[in-house]
């Protein structure tokens, strides 16, 4: 505000998300989460400024995609953004989506209905609105759960989290993860090598970059700073290089994760085993290289399967200031939140999905009246929550007009079956199972893009994918 040059002890709020969500999820004030909502919910569109309005740019990005695609001898846009992607078809994603979508409706139409009677009942809230969605959310996991994010972190310190990484990676994939020394980019980097765990051979190397800190990119990722590459019969290791923001050390005490962070440095770390267990020798080819767009997060998203085990977590976990670890009564507490509003959750996820196929795959002039036909219907069939009429989400939806996600909205989805299919067969055999931890390394992690993605999962689990284990990790198998 003061930047802005409004008065003292006045707030000035943006619709950045970081702004907007917390907003929506705390506010007590309803008029003003409706105002916010109004204002994102019509932002880029002809209701908002119309210095801002994409209506021209959606149409214009629609109808040179499905030049593109025709000059390309392709029948749409989909089938053109589908052949680097595992999917063999626009029709098979479209039945992913709408059998998701299906099995998703009864628990999400369940949350909707708890969450109704709850804001009635608790929040004097009669008519729950789009703006109350996210504030009555908030209220009856508060009410339901009981426990604080602020609380848990205090039983995750860097070391223990580390440690209890390391552990797990080294018990499943035989190797050994040791602190080294080598140069960085800033004093905090941290230098790890990966040898092989019966010969001490060194597989590779890697760098953490935990913390946030002043000028750095924000968010989560890993990448290759040297792939693995045989030249002229010399073996080049890989270094990765994986980079979060997590809060740094303060007043002497080691850094402390919220559970979230543990997740993302599961996640994050996933890929760099994607990278440094690969076993190409040809470059662009090595680690994730050439991995199919909706199985390069297969890896990662595997890793986190593992925050949610006790068996792991009580071998990472340690009170910052009594030493103690986690209580199991609070495991439990965070492991029953994990699938809070799952089935509405996901019947989101597939009403966007299912936007963005449509939109690509449907012989449309893209304006205006389109648009809004177009994603009418598409809530029509598949969504619970149904938004104002005055919501232009497409107008803001900048995963697939800006963000490479157009025709490919449904791999994050299609990914987390993968994953949670794989840890299945971790689950039959046993979570940190050698066995099944040398084939996930020798048929899946090791093979980069030598090999078509649906080939390698095969190879690992002996079928094909199923949705099962990831409908069963989201709660939602009916009893």
């Amino acid at each position: 505000a003061k930047s802005a040059g409004l008065a003292d002890g006045m707030a000035r709020l943006t619709l950045q998300a970081p702004c907007v969500y917390p907003v929506l999820q705390y506010a007590a004030s309803r008029p003003l989460r409706e105002q916010m909502y109004r204002a994102s919910a019509t932002r880029s569109s002809e209701i908002g400024d119309a210095r801002f309005d994409n209506s021209e740019v959606i149409e214009k990005i629609v109808a040179l995609r499905d030049e593109e695609a025709k000059l390309l001898g392709f029948e749409h846009y989909a089938a053109l953004s589908l052949v680097p992607k595992m999917a063999d078809s626009a029709q098979q994603v479209l039945d992913f989506i709408r059998d998701m979508a299906r099995r998703a409706r009864p628990f999400a139409e369940r949350d909707y209905a708890e969450l109704a009677e709850f804001a009635a009942r608790e929040l004097g809230i009669e008519t729950l609105e789009s703006w109350d969605v996210s504030y009555a959310s908030e209220k009856l996991r508060e009410a339901r759960y009981a426990f604080s994010d602020e609380a848990v972190r205090q039983y995750f310190p860097e070391h223990r989290v580390l440690a209890g990484l390391f552990r797990v990676v080294e018990q499943i994939y035989a190797v050994k993860i040791v602190a080294g020394n080598a140069s960085a980019w800033h004093a905090d980097v941290r230098y790890f090598e990966v040898c092989d765990a019966a010969s001490g051979d060194r597989i590779g190397e890697f760098y953490f970059d935990l913390y946030a800190r002043e000028n750095k990119r924000g968010g989560a990722w890993a990448d290759t700073a040297r792939a693995r590459r045989v030249s002229r019969g010399t073996l080049q290791t890989p270094v990765a290089y994986m980079t979060c923001n997590f809060p740094s050390p303060v007043g002497g005490k080691p850094a402390l994760f919220s559970h979230d962070d543990v997740i993302t440095l599961f996640h994050e770390f996933g890929h760099g085993l994607h990278l440094l267990l690969t076993a190409v020798g040809t470059y662009g080819v090595s680690g994730f290289g050439h991995v199919e767009w909706d199985a390069v997060e297969l890896p990662s998203q595997f890793m986190e399967n593992y925050c949610w085990e006790w068996d792991v977590l009580s071998h990472m976990t340690e009170h910052v200031d009594s030493g103690e670890p986690l209580p199991r009564e609070m495991f439990d507490k965070m492991l029953a939140a994990k699938n809070f509003q799952a089935g509405m959750a996901v019947a989101r996820q597939m009403e966007y999905a299912l936007l963005d196929m449509r939109l690509h795959t449907e012989s449309l002039t893209v304006n205006r009246e389109t648009l809004l036909r177009v994603l009418t219907e598409v809530r029509d069939e598949v969504a619970v929550v149904k938004p104002p009429a005055f919501n232009r989400m497409p107008w803001s939806f900048s995963h697939i007009f800006a963000g490479g996600y157009a025709a490919g909205y449904y791999s994050y989805k299609w990914a987390e079956v993968l994953s949670a299919d794989a840890f299945g067969r971790f689950e039959e055999e046993g979570i940190l199972s050698a066995v099944a931890g040398a084939a996930f390394r020798n048929e899946v992690l090791a093979r980069g893009g030598s090999r078509d993605a649906m080939t390698n999962f095969v190879a690992f689990r002996g079928r094909k994918p199923t949705v099962d284990a990831l409908l069963r990790h989201n709660g939602m198998i009916a009893s």
